[in-house]
């Protein structure tokens, strides 16, 4: 037997560039979390269980980390899954209230990341060891290995890819970055609050060819959590208000078909994106059709239009149109990062996946103030990290 599960708080600090801020982790993981049981009118006695992401702290952060808000001998569950670690702080804290065996679990995820970007060397051999070895010797083979950062490396060449397979266009993935800025504009907790055109974003400097800077993720400080509980605790507690009903998630790791054609396209997620989609829809009943508002994972802007792709938004090939088209932004047929993404928003790796929940909690509510989308009822959340993992959520207000 399993029961429903329900997020009834949310909260996150403000996403930094490192150094910014005299704070630790701790210091994060404290505003975070105070906020979200504070939003959930929750005290932090009534929750059984911690599941605790982020990816650069040392063993036992979390409990560290949880210890802020109360010692009170709670089993608490240290994650890392690379850039989908919120997300994976979520979905176990989903499990363990859909499996009976807690009716109320706080997830949290934090990182205090250094300057600069992710990753680093001057040549392949230097991931020989590295859990992502496999995905950059595909890139390697197909591309060869260059200067520049890795990762933006590895999805810099699926740009290429794209544009070379489907006639996408440097424009088409500028659009995507002045669309996230633009957002970001309206979001107090975002790192960028600065607005940028298109044509300025094709002026900055270039990362990866075709990425500039404005269409690459920052490193980024920061902290996000979520209370989630059963429906007996929504009702015992009288939350029926706050809840927001986690309608299906899914999460899948690389398969054969990440690997087998040689591609960055597939080496950086879209195979193991769709899958999770395809899962999350089956067991919540909804699809992309039923979609209002979406937060999804655009780490560099060729990522958002592959999810698009996976997501099901539009045929393959085809999300460089679709941005385009502007049916990704107010007043189109889905709002994709209201929050500005990790582009703008800032993307501090154990923290993104519970903020795009929380910004999706916000707008299944009303209270997302000036980047409100109107009417929202269904949000659907993507968190993907190299490595393999890619976390798909529908949320519903309950």
């Amino acid at each position: 037997m399993t029961t429903k599960a329900y997020v009834v708080g949310v909260g996150m600090t403000k996403f930094e560039k490192p150094e910014t801020r005299d704070w630790q982790y701790w210091d994060m993981a404290r505003e975070a979390g105070t906020a979200t049981l504070a939003d959930a009118g929750v005290p932090y006695a009534r929750v059984e269980q911690a599941a605790v992401g982020y990816c650069f702290q040392p063993s036992t952060a979390g409990q560290r980390a949880v210890y802020e808000l109360g010692l009170t001998g709670i089993p608490v569950h240290n994650l890392n899954n690379n850039c989908a670690t919120g997300s994976t702080a979520l979905m176990v804290a989903r499990q363990f209230v859909e499996g009976g065996i807690a009716d109320c679990v706080l997830a949290l995820g934090f990182e205090k990341m250094s300057r600069g970007p992710l990753g680093g060397g001057s040549g392949a051999g230097d991931f020989a060891t590295s859990p992502v070895a496999r995905h950059y010797g595909i890139m390697a083979a197909a591309h060869g290995f260059e200067a520049s950062p890795p990762t933006a490396q590895i999805f810099g060449n699926a740009a290429r890819e794209h544009m070379e397979r489907y006639g996408t266009t440097e424009v088409q993935l500028a659009a995507v970055g002045a669309k996230n800025h633009r957002h970001s504009a309206n979001n107090p907790n975002a790192q960028f609050q600065d607005v940028h055109t298109v044509d300025e974003v094709l002026a900055a400097k270039t990362v990866h060819r075709p990425l500039t800077k404005l269409q690459c993720s920052p490193t980024s400080d920061g902290a996000a959590a979520a209370v989630v509980v059963s429906e007996r605790f929504v009702t015992e507690h009288g939350l029926q208000d706050r809840a927001v009903e986690i309608a299906g998630q899914a999460m899948t790791t690389d398969t054969e078909e990440s690997f087998a054609s040689g591609s960055c396209i597939d080496a950086v997620g879209r195979p193991m994106s769709r899958a999770a989609a395809r899962l999350a829809y089956e067991r919540s009943g909804l699809g992309i059709e039923d979609v209002d508002v979406v937060e999804l994972h655009d780490c560099f802007s060729v990522n958002e239009l592959l999810t698009y792709e996976a997501l099901g938004m539009c045929e393959e090939g085809a999300s460089g149109k679709l941005v385009e088209s502007g049916a990704t932004t107010y007043g189109g047929r889905w709002v994709v990062n209201p929050s500005g993404g990790l582009i703008s928003k800032g993307h501090p790796l154990g923290a993104t996946g519970l903020a795009q929940a929380a910004e999706l909690v916000w707008q299944l509510r009303g209270e997302a103030g000036a980047r409100q989308v109107a009417g929202a009822r269904v949000g659907l959340a993507h968190n993907i990290g190299l490595g393999g993992a890619a976390v798909v959520t529908l949320l519903r207000k309950a």
